[in-house]
């Protein structure tokens, strides 16, 4: 089977890197997206979410915050603020994270402060504990 090359990338370095992914799967602004070797060049959007990677027919997750896929026919770079790979993920930091962007978007509503940021870090606590059941 064909493959292709990853790398998740962070401003703190890379997360995640395989030259050995069969199947990529994206979470894109327009939708789930999936790529193997051969794909046209693309550039992506991302939203909050999981990329799921199949290699030698074993799913990885890595749990990412918004960014964007450049997508090449040999090749896939994410880059994103943060990403961690399931099995590093601390789920009483994550659970704690939740906690408190849910009472940030409580305190939000009734005094009317950034509401887009509370409900950004409510998705990013979420979905960093929906990653985290595939360790």
């Amino acid at each position: 089977m064909n493959t292709l090359a990853l790398n998740i990338v962070t401003p703190n370095g890379s997360v995640y890197s395989t030259e050995q992914a069969e199947l990529v799967v994206l979470q894109t602004e327009g939708g789930e997206m999936g790529i193997m070797a051969g794909h046209i060049p693309t550039v992506a959007p991302l939203k909050i979410g999981a990329v799921r990677v199949t290699v030698d027919k074993k799913v990885h997750y890595i749990a990412v915050t918004e960014g964007f896929a450049e997508i090449r026919a040999t090749g896939v770079t994410v880059l994103v603020q943060a990403a961690e790979q399931s099995d590093a993920i601390n789920i009483d930091r994550a659970q704690e994270s939740l906690r408190r962007a849910q009472e940030r978007l409580e305190h939000d509503k009734k005094e009317g402060v950034d509401y887009h940021r509370a409900e950004r870090a409510l998705h990013r606590a979420i979905n960093r504990l929906d990653v985290a059941k595939y360790r």
